[in-house]
């Protein structure tokens, strides 16, 4: 029964694992659900505690690049420090209003946080003298560097989902 309850978990990731493409908390849920999995399965050691830790380490990496992603972003391409803050603010606003705007199930969010990082960025750097050129480059530079941020927690969340499918199933 145990192999059953297993690949059920695997299932559950997968789903989580796709959330992780579109900007939300995949890698988190993952782990959460992994480590609700060997609580409940504590009498059959599925996991080590030194798997779980590695997991929850690699999920942390992987929000921070999605975090700093619109910043390296913006400063990549000459923005100011506060160029690269208004960028990281209008990737958070613009995942939360693409969320219901763009009305594509969790395309909007990705969409949101990318759009909103060049729009942060674009918006402060102008209104802080720079030509509308010159902005508008800073604002590509956010938007690309949400996207590398989110499309690399996406990679690391693959190698989460890894690590717990061939675990769970490692004599």
């Amino acid at each position: 029964m145990l192999n059953v309850w297993s690949i059920l978990l695997v299932l559950i990731n997968t789903g989580w694992l796709g959330l992780g493409l579109f900007g939300l908390p995949g890698n988190w849920l993952i782990v959460i659900s992994t480590c609700l999995f060997t609580w409940w399965r504590w009498g059959d050691r599925v996991f080590s505690i030194y798997t779980l830790i590695a997991v929850a380490v690699l999920a942390v990496i992987g929000e921070l690049f999605e975090f700093f992603g619109g910043i390296r972003g913006a400063r990549k391409s000459g923005a100011s420090w506060l160029g690269s803050v208004a960028a990281l603010a209008g990737a958070l606003t613009g995942a939360i209003l693409g969320t219901f705007l763009i009305p594509i199930l969790f395309l909007g969010t990705l969409l949101g946080a990318c759009i909103g990082a060049g729009l942060g960025a674009c918006v402060l750097e102008f209104a802080r003298g720079k030509e509308l050129r010159e902005s508008a480059r800073h604002a590509v530079g956010a938007g690309l560097g949400e996207f590398l941020g989110i499309t690399a927690k996406f990679a690391i969340g693959i190698v989460i989902w890894l690590i717990v499918a061939v675990a769970v199933f490692w004599p």
